[in-house]
């Protein structure tokens, strides 16, 4: 008993003699991952109308790859994106005025991680700010036309 209570008395005085601790860091930044992971995204597309665009892709970043069919152009279309401020991924705000037009049932998901920040983003072309959103996207999403 003796012993635990030097051994607290020790571990408390090398503790306070080591300083003090540095602070935490904000909960944000212990949920992204680490600044070093690469830019991996899963894309899986469905619905387009044309079984070339549907299905799921891998696209990598730095250097392009994966699966995707056009992984260069895709990078490239995220880069100019992240050069320009944009947030990719971020959703249309939810009290935006959008166009009732319907662009199809075109659905994506997109999830991975991205400048080192973890991306779980849906896309689909039930308005006009949503189809804008989807074509500013592409190549990174198939086109009408792909």
């Amino acid at each position: 008993m003796l012993r635990l209570a030097a051994f607290a008395v020790t571990s408390a005085l090398a503790a306070a003699a080591a300083g003090p601790l540095p602070p935490l860091a904000p909960l944000t930044r212990l949920l992204a991952a680490p600044a070093d992971t690469p830019d991996r995204l899963t894309i899986v597309v469905a619905g387009t109308g044309n079984p070339r665009a549907d299905g799921e892709y891998r696209l990598e970043c730095d250097p392009p790859g994966g699966n995707h069919p056009r992984a260069e152009d895709a990078c490239a279309r995220l880069e100019t994106l992240a050069r320009e401020g944009k947030d990719p991924f971020s959703p249309e705000p939810k009290d935006q005025l959008c166009t009732m037009q319907d662009g199809g049932r075109a659905t994506a998901r997109i999830t991975g991680t991205w400048h080192g920040d973890r991306v779980d983003s849906q896309f689909r072309r039930t308005n006009g700010c949503e189809i804008r959103r989807w074509n500013e996207l592409e190549p990174v999403l198939p086109g009408r036309r792909s």
